[in-house]
């Protein structure tokens, strides 16, 4: 995925946000996450990006 592709797939993730409002953004994003790893077919790699997208504790930052 190119810089400009990524840009567009961001974008379009943020206003979906936006429009799903704030009540139903963790719904939608959970959704995400398991359509995401069904297409990713890889348990470990899966595990390895649930890691990674962790945020860093107040310590850590």
């Amino acid at each position: 995925m190119t810089d400009s592709d990524l840009d567009v797939v961001y974008t379009t993730l943020c206003k979906t946000l936006t429009g799903e409002g704030e009540t139903q953004a963790s719904l939608y994003l959970a959704r995400l996450a398991m359509l995401c790893m069904t297409e990713l077919d890889d348990p470990q790699r899966a595990l390895t990006l649930i890691e990674a997208a962790r945020l860093p504790s107040p310590s850590q930052a």
